[in-house]
Parts: structure tokens; sequence; C-alpha cells
């Protein structure tokens, strides 16, 4: 008993655990506070559910853009999780059809995740914008006749921009997760399945998916949370409506009007509510898998 107390993971993870558990609890108690209107500056002394109450009932100035918002991010989200997750599988299996999975193929995925989301979404404006690269390339070449008659790729009503900003970071992030669980697999399901005659497709739908899918739903999951959850990218190639809700929670936050901040904080906690219900079924996910 004393040597698994000794050896128990749990024990060696407990200065991180009671580091990260201290701040996240200390942060999501003032949020949780200041959602209820507890705050200095204000002469409110009880707790209050206002803010709650008019963003579930689209009252008030954030109620009114909240249930819009909601839907724009799990568009976003969804949507760009989607799109990585199938991109990811379908590299992660031409790479080891190809029997390409070697250094070269892992050191350019990973040159990729080098640069912060932040560069990445700066990079995409100055190349699709309007005013970009290739809007300036396309005109040069006489297939717009000016900038200005690009398609909209960023900035957009449909968050196109956003979308391509993830898709471009989060590729390659699952397709490093694929091809890990790629690695540890023999190769004998693949030449068993060969000898049978199944056709590629067949051997990619009934071998190769099933090896991976837990984790690429795992990793897909998480890659939805934080897309979710993120403010760079939808603050940088975004437009002022509709916007995702980090975007629409650090507005009210900053807003001169300090009854204003209630409201942002009940977003940011709506936030944090979705994305630990993710992460969680994520987790179960994993667990049930193993």
């Amino acid at each position: 008993m004393r040597d698994r107390l000794i050896f128990s993971p749990w024990l060696a993870l407990a200065p991180a655990l009671t580091i990260v558990s201290v701040l996240l609890g200390a942060s999501l108690v003032y949020g949780v506070a200041q959602s209820w209107g507890l705050m200095s500056g204000l002469e409110q002394e009880t707790l209050s559910l206002r803010a709650y109450s008019d963003l579930f009932t689209g009252q008030g100035i954030a109620g009114r853009e909240f249930w819009g918002s909601l839907a724009f991010s799990l568009w976003v989200s969804a949507a760009s999780t989607l799109i990585s997750a199938a991109c990811a599988l379908f590299v992660a299996v031409w790479l080891s059809e190809r029997r390409a999975i070697d250094s070269t193929a892992t050191f350019a995925l990973n040159w990729n995740l080098a640069f912060p989301h932040l560069v990445w979404a700066v990079m995409l404006l100055l190349l699709l914008s309007q005013s970009g690269l290739l809007a300036r390339w396309a005109a040069s070449f006489g297939l717009v006749d000016q900038p200005a008659a690009f398609p909209v790729l960023v900035r957009d009503t449909f968050g196109i921009g956003i979308i391509l900003g993830y898709i471009g970071k989060e590729v390659p992030f699952l397709t490093l997760l694929v091809i890990s669980v790629l690695r540890t697999q023999p190769e004998g399901y693949k030449l068993v399945a060969e000898n049978l005659g199944a056709s590629r497709w067949q051997r990619i739908r009934y071998v190769t998916l099933p090896l991976v899918a837990p984790s690429l739903l795992a990793g897909a999951l998480l890659v939805f949370a934080f897309i979710f959850s993120s403010y760079e990218a939808p603050a940088l190639l975004g437009v002022n409506s509709p916007r995702m809700l980090s975007v629409l929670a650090l507005r009210f936050f900053n807003d001169p009007d300090l009854r204003a901040r209630a409201d942002g904080m009940a977003i940011s906690l709506v936030i944090t509510v979705i994305t630990l219900l993710v992460a969680w079924v994520s987790l179960w996910k994993g667990e049930n898998n193993e």
C-alpha cells in the first residue's frame, strides 16, 4: 500500500494539479462573483442573476447578440473540426499507404505547429484579404478587375476566414495524432485484408478507420473545445456581427459601463461550461476505448 502511494501518478502530478486548481478555482470564483454583479465600483450588495436571465431570454444588448453568437461559434467550431479531422485522416492514410511517414513528413507537420494561432491568422489576413497578396496578384494577371473585386475570404459573415485559419493549424495536429496511432499498429491487419481480396477503400474503411477512430474522435473533441473558446483568430479574421462568444464576452468585459461586465463574465462562464463538457466527453470516450 505504501509503495503504491509513493509511485502513484497522482502524487507525482500533485504539485502541478495544485497550482492549476488554485488558479482555475480562483478565476472561476472571481468570474461567478462578477457575473452575479458583485464587483467594486457598484453599489449592488445582493446577488443577482440578471446577466444570465438577459442572456437566455434575449433581453438587453448582450442578450440580443447571445444566441446568434452561440450559433455562429458552434458553426465555426463544428465546421473547422470536421473538415480538419477529414483532411487529417486523408493525409495520414496517404502518407501511410506510400510508406512516407518519416522524419521529413513529421518535420513538415511540426513546422506548422510552431507558429502561434495569432501569427497564422495575420498571415492569412495578409494573404487572403481583398487588399492582400492574392488579390493583388489576381488583379495583376487580369483575373479580377481590381483587388477589391477579389472574393471575400476573410472578415466575412460566414466565418470562412476563421474556419480556414483553424483548418490550417489543426490539420497538422490531428494528422500527427493519427500517424502516431498508425505507427503502433502491426502491418498484419492490412496484409490479411489484402490477401482476403479487400480493395484499398475497403482496407481503409474496415481496418484503418476503426483503428484510428477513437484517438481521432478524442482529438477532434479537444480541437472543438479549443476553437469554441479561442479569441485571437475570431477577433482578427471575423466581423462585428456575427461574432464568436469569446469576442462578444471581451467586448462587454471591456465596456466602460461596469454593469456590462457582468454580461461579459456570464458569457465567459457559458463558454467555460460548454468547453469543460466537451473535454469531459473526450476524456470519457478515451477511457471507454482503452
